[in-house]
């Protein structure tokens, strides 16, 4: 019994271990299985409310979504309103516009009835005309479009001659101002020359020493000088007779010296010439630097130095030459500088414009064509030879500087006083010029003018017309050049001047 006891215990003590490991194993289980249903109600309600936040985010971007289609609705609204608007401005708008072509329409039949009118009634004018001229309808047509032409290039021709004259009044006044502006700034004198010198002597008997026994002291003095003495002519004095300056000059200085010395006989008066002749060569070049100093200009050659001194014994109608060149060369440089040309080119073309007359004797050619060679021979530039070349025309001018040189050298000429001649001569001359221009039939009034360079004819527009007129001056220069001797050029102008009126009321 007591050994059953303890097994009943032991056995009981089992079963209740066991029980309660059973019992354990339950609680385990069914706190693992509520917690698989914790975890899964869990999960479930965090689903849900993803569920439910994303349903709200969509809810809320439905609803911007619903408030653009609403705004775009409006908008769309709004559009079609305002384009309803336009279609109804459109529609009023397309409305008049037919209207208006309707109306337009209406006029253009109107006119084209009214022409159509016009056009026969021009057409039984021109008939009515035809039969009373005893012209066709052709050429009465013709005639009065020849004489609407003719109208119109009367009109035409009046207007470009009045714009015409306007431009020439506007450029004769600033002309006018620039060269008397530049005449006002030069002030140089001119002395006048002649072909011969005169040489006093102190008593008549110097003359039978100066032509020596059998004239072998004055053949000497010819000969070493080139010159032509003439003794008996004036008392007390010898005349020394040239066309060369400055042989005329050298024989003077040698003569002076030899009356001084008393002593004559050829090798004392080729001695005696010899160094007149260096005398006279030294005061040519002390001539040429004084000028080029009096005008500032610099970087010359010697021989065109030499030259430009020679013309201080060279004349053209009494004027000195150099002293010509000088106020060219003034008038020039003042031209220049009112206009904006290079003063410097104006001023050098224009001292060196006579170069070629101070050799012109001793070559063939114009004296503007042997200068220009001259200064292009000695380094001068383009420029300035071009501008000598050009003075007289005998090349067209291409540079401001040219003309300059050459209105330069006109003013200078024609300056009153500048320069002298026979007063029988220069009085016959212009007689003889306007006589032969009167003596052409249409001919109204002559004018010799610019001291007979220049002759004006004035001619009658009803009896020559634009092509006689230059005939006329082509035939009036011809009998010129036929039946007169001068110096230099004559322009012949022919003037055809016509003139309309009409009275504005």
């Amino acid at each position: 019994m007591s050994t059953s006891l303890p097994l009943v215990v032991s056995v009981v003590s089992s079963v209740g271990a066991a029980a309660a490991l059973l019992w354990g194993q339950m609680r385990i289980s069914e706190a693992r299985t509520r917690l698989a249903l914790t975890e899964q109600e869990a999960a479930s309600r965090l689903s849900m409310a993803q569920r439910d936040q994303e349903a709200l985010a969509l809810t809320q971007e439905a609803a911007i979504e619903a408030a653009r289609a609403q705004a775009r609705l409006e908008a769309r609204d709004e559009a079609e309103r305002a384009a309803q608007a336009d279609r109804d401005v459109l529609n009023r708008d397309w409305q008049a516009l037919r209207e208006e072509k309707a109306r337009l329409d209406q006029q253009r039949r109107e006119h084209e009835d009214r022409a159509a009118r016009l056009d026969q009634q021009c057409r039984e004018h021109e008939e009515r005309l035809a039969e009373v001229a005893g012209m066709s309808r052709e050429s009465a047509r013709q005639q009065l479009l020849s004489r609407l032409e003719e109208s119109l290039q009367r009109e035409r021709s009046e207007r470009f001659a009045r714009a015409e004259q306007e431009l020439r009044d506007q450029v004769a006044i600033k002309a006018r101002d620039i060269v008397t502006t530049a005449i006002q700034r030069t002030a140089v004198d001119h002395c006048i020359e002649r072909t011969v010198s005169v040489v006093p002597l102190p008593s008549e008997e110097i003359k039978g020493r100066i032509i020596g026994r059998e004239g072998r002291n004055i053949r000497a003095i010819e000969h070493a000088t080139g010159i032509d003495l003439i003794i008996d002519d004036t008392p007390e004095a010898i005349v020394l007779s040239s066309f060369d300056p400055v042989r005329r000059e050298i024989a003077r200085v040698a003569l002076e010296r030899m009356i001084a010395d008393g002593r004559f006989h050829p090798s004392r008066i080729e001695e005696q010439v010899a160094k007149a002749r260096e005398e006279v060569e030294a005061g040519l070049r002390t001539e040429g630097e004084k000028a080029l100093i009096d005008l500032g200009i610099v970087g010359v050659h010697p021989e065109i130095v030499r030259t430009l001194g020679r013309l201080r014994y060279r004349t053209s109608y009494g004027q000195n030459v150099l002293a010509h060149a000088r106020e060219v060369a003034h008038v020039a440089a003042a031209l220049a500088a009112e206009v904006g040309a290079d003063v410097e080119t104006a001023k050098r073309a224009a001292l060196f414009h006579d170069l070629g007359k101070a050799v012109s004797h001793e070559q063939e050619g114009a004296h503007a064509v042997i200068g220009a060679d001259l200064a292009a021979r000695h380094g001068e530039s383009d420029a300035v030879v071009h501008a000598i070349r050009a003075h007289h025309h005998d090349v067209e001018p291409q540079s401001a500087e040219a003309v300059l040189v050459q209105v330069a050298d006109a003013v200078s000429a024609a300056r009153p006083g500048a320069r002298r001649e026979n007063v029988d001569i220069y009085l016959k001359r212009m007689e003889g010029l306007e006589t032969i221009a009167r003596s052409f039939e249409g001919v109204e009034k002559v004018f010799a003018v610019q001291a007979g360079r220049e002759v004006r004819v004035v001619v009658a527009p009803e009896h020559v017309d634009d092509l006689m007129a230059a005939r006329l001056a082509r035939d009036i220069a011809r009998r010129i050049e036929d039946e007169l001797q001068y110096p230099g050029q004559i322009k012949v102008i022919v003037i055809r001047e016509t003139r309309s009126t009409e009275h504005a009321r």
